[in-house]
């Protein structure tokens, strides 16, 4: 649920919003890294994160996901999401942010990128709206324009997704199966 104090500039800086893009460790998932005995890696992904996406992709807006790490994980529930825009093992987040505004033609304030470390702030503070998870290191939860209540993994993304709906009036379309 969304805070019904919402600051004015969070809402018109979300309202104009026509992509949503996500990291991945830290935002998507808890942080932590799993691996197996065989040196496998492992993710849990929150159901609610990725019923926020969908329904954000129903409403028109593009996702993306930039991530520094490269995991088969990701492209398994990114493709489950239907999320076409996936970037993985991208080390210069902001190239990778400024190359997808230029293909989708789009402005950076058309925008909004939720990172949780250090690695994502460049491309944060290029977007029109950026939002860090409740657990995001505290540099980067201070340079962020808002802040979620839930952790990344969590939740937080979700937080990010109604936000956006909210403010373009879509949070109480029909979900998408």
């Amino acid at each position: 649920m969304l805070p019904t104090d919402l600051p004015a500039d969070i809402l018109q800086r979300a309202a104009r919003i026509k992509l949503a893009v996500f990291d991945v460790d830290g935002v998507l998932t808890d942080g932590r890294l799993w691996y197996a005995a065989d040196g496998s890696e492992l993710k849990a992904f929150h159901a609610h994160d990725g019923a926020g996406m969908k329904r954000l992709a129903a409403a028109g807006i593009e996702i993306a996901v930039i991530t520094a790490r490269s995991s088969h994980i990701v492209s398994v529930r990114m493709a489950e999401l239907g999320i076409v825009h996936v970037y993985q093992g991208r080390a210069d987040k902001l190239a990778c942010f400024e190359h997808l505004l230029k293909a989708l033609q789009l402005e950076p304030a058309d925008a909004c990128y939720t990172g949780d470390d250090v690695v994502d702030l460049p491309a944060m503070q290029r977007a029109g709206l950026s939002i860090a998870p409740a657990n995001a290191h505290p540099y980067v939860r201070e340079r962020a324009l808002w802040r979620t209540r839930m952790a990344g993994g969590n939740g937080a993304a979700r937080e990010v997704c109604d936000l956006l709906l909210a403010a373009q009036g879509k949070l109480d379309l029909p979900a998408t199966p």
